[in-house]
């Protein structure tokens, strides 16, 4: 299993621990899988899914499609040299920017 938790803390060097442990026990399922273990920030449908599932469902909030789409670019500005973007990660650093990493841990 990768370390999570390192990856995170490339870009978050402070990042709560007790948060990504809360992110891995709730994608425990997800990162098993190969295909979604990763997020391509570059992809329409893919970035269509992190929207509807973990920023409106999940986090609970109503962004309109262009703060949505405004916010992802901004993670993959983020995460621009690392050519797999962990979804622990970017569901990480989407939960930061808007306060909700108390959801997790």
């Amino acid at each position: 299993m990768a370390d999570w938790a390192a990856d995170v803390k490339i870009y978050r060097p402070d990042a709560d621990d007790a948060a990504i442990a809360g992110l891995e026990k709730n994608y425990r399922l997800v990162m098993t899988d190969a295909d979604s273990r990763y997020v391509a920030l570059s992809d329409a449908e893919e970035r269509a899914t992190v929207k509807a599932n973990f920023l409106t469902k999940k986090l609970g909030l109503e962004l309109s499609d262009a703060d949505a789409d405004a916010d992802l670019d901004e993670v993959a500005e983020t995460m621009k040299a690392d050519r797999t973007k962990s979804r622990i990660t970017v569901y990480y650093l989407l939960a930061e920017k808007y306060g909700k990493l108390g959801l997790f841990s």
